[in-house]
């Protein structure tokens, strides 16, 4: 009765909390007041699939469930990316009959990273999968090597691991395990032999801490590394990125399947491949995984097309205080060759920790701005000053970026009779404050 009760509860609180348009946790944090072990009383799918990481988690939960859906495949995700215990705990009792037990095939869960361990401790994936480990908001998770051994108090015997080989730190997660599957990427015509960052992740071995060295860096410390003293390196992969063309806007998965993008980031080849890694363990044939992929648009809000008067653009929404996430963002600016102006908003550096650290400014690499694709650089909201001292340090001459703290200037400023595309990047906090005051396409 204890069970039925609990799920009862959980049902009737997202109800009401769809009606009221309220968030998805509350009634997954009053069921496990009720009952803490609930999810050790649900009768669970088949196929538990998790996926976390610093980046890439949203996206790629929700390529997997549109592949799976697509395919005759039943889901049930977090779609509101609430990733701690109680959102989790929402979806899981929300998907589930009154006797408890989950009605779809395939359970797909996003889990922050920090908070996997409290989530996994009664609900044991089948599949795991770990995109990446960065930098990544420096007032809760300090460095990478903390958050990894965070996250490897989640990770059980009788879990396949589903690792990105060209992380360095993810595929230590492997050491003493067997059941593994590996992604990654060949060495890419946009690859650089040095590495091309303002810092380096991937300078000493995660195992033995002695320098690694590199034969070819996609981006930041993701490449082919090998340790110089323990022998540690990058596996061979299962599901491989041979081929991308980023003007052409394709990628090739095993040398066969060709998708088309509908945004050209090599940020955004890694989801993908990470969900037609997941598509294909489930059962799908890769021919239909790449046509369900072709030209795919997220439906998330990380990116969202926009016309503001006569201009048209694109806003691809960071994490604040996430440097490689901004490093990706800017990739995909820096390299539109018809030109473009773009806009950065720092007007709330957190959600929930209100420090005001703009450190992580420092790591991103503005300097990729510095080429002839860009025009006019605008820099907006309460953290302007911050953003214009960080852009000191490059060697883009100052007449190219306007300043506006209000971003309410800042928009008006760029609503002119200028053709030029558009490019926003700000974060998932800031982004409804430029929306507003566009329409979206």
């Amino acid at each position: 009765m204890k069970k039925f009760f609990t799920i009862l509860i959980c049902k009737l609180l997202r109800f009401a909390g769809k009606l009221l348009g309220k968030g998805s946790s509350k009634p997954g944090q009053v069921a496990l007041k009720i009952c803490p072990d609930i999810l050790s009383r649900v009768q669970l799918p088949k196929y538990i699939i998790a996926v976390t990481g610093s980046n890439g988690k949203t996206s790629t939960v929700e390529m997997i469930a549109h592949i799976l859906t697509q395919n005759g495949v039943s889901v049930s995700w977090n779609k509101e990316g609430s990733n701690q215990i109680e959102g989790v705990t929402t979806m899981v009792l929300g998907s589930a009959t009154l006797g408890g037990k989950v009605k779809t095939d395939v359970l797909l869960i996003e889990s922050d990273e920090r908070f996997a361990r409290y989530t996994f401790r009664y609900i044991k994936p089948t599949h795991y999968v770990i995109t990446n480990l960065y930098r990544d908001q420096l007032t809760r998770n300090g460095h990478p090597e903390w958050v990894y051994d965070a996250l490897a108090d989640s990770i059980t015997d009788g879990t396949q691991l589903i690792l990105n080989a060209d992380d360095p730190l993810v595929s230590s997660f492997a050491q003493g395990r067997e059941d593994v599957v590996w992604f990654g990427a060949d060495k890419l015509s946009s690859d650089s032999a040095e590495l091309v960052s303002v810092y380096n992740d991937g300078a000493y071995c995660p195992v033995c801490k002695a320098p690694m060295t590199y034969t070819t860096h996609h981006y930041n410390h993701i490449g082919h590394y090998a340790c110089t003293s323990c022998g540690y390196k990058r596996q061979n992969t299962r599901y491989t990125i041979t081929g991308v063309d980023l003007d052409k806007g394709e990628m090739t998965i095993d040398g066969e399947h060709k998708i088309n993008l509908a945004l050209k980031s090599l940020y955004n080849i890694y989801n993908i491949l990470s969900a037609y890694a997941v598509a294909s363990i489930v059962g799908i044939d890769g021919a239909k995984i790449a046509a369900d992929m072709n030209n795919y648009v997220l439906k998330n809000g990380r990116v969202i097309t926009f016309t503001l008067g006569n201009r048209r653009g694109t806003m691809l929404t960071s994490k604040h205080e996430n440097s490689i996430s901004y490093d990706q963002s800017i990739r995909v600016a820096s390299a539109y060759k018809e030109g473009c102006d773009a806009l950065f908003i720092v007007d709330a550096v957190s959600r929930k920790y209100f420090t005001s650290d703009v450190s992580w400014l420092y790591d991103i690499d503005f300097e990729m701005l510095n080429n002839e694709n860009i025009h006019q650089i605008v820099l907006a909201g309460k953290y302007v000053n911050d953003l214009a001292a960080r852009f000191s340090y490059t060697d883009i001459p100052f007449d190219r970026i306007k300043l506006f703290e209000d971003i309410g200037e800042a928009v008006e400023y760029l609503d002119s009779d200028r053709k030029e595309y558009i490019y926003v990047i700000t974060c998932f906090s800031d982004k409804g404050k430029f929306l507003a005051r566009v329409k979206e396409d």
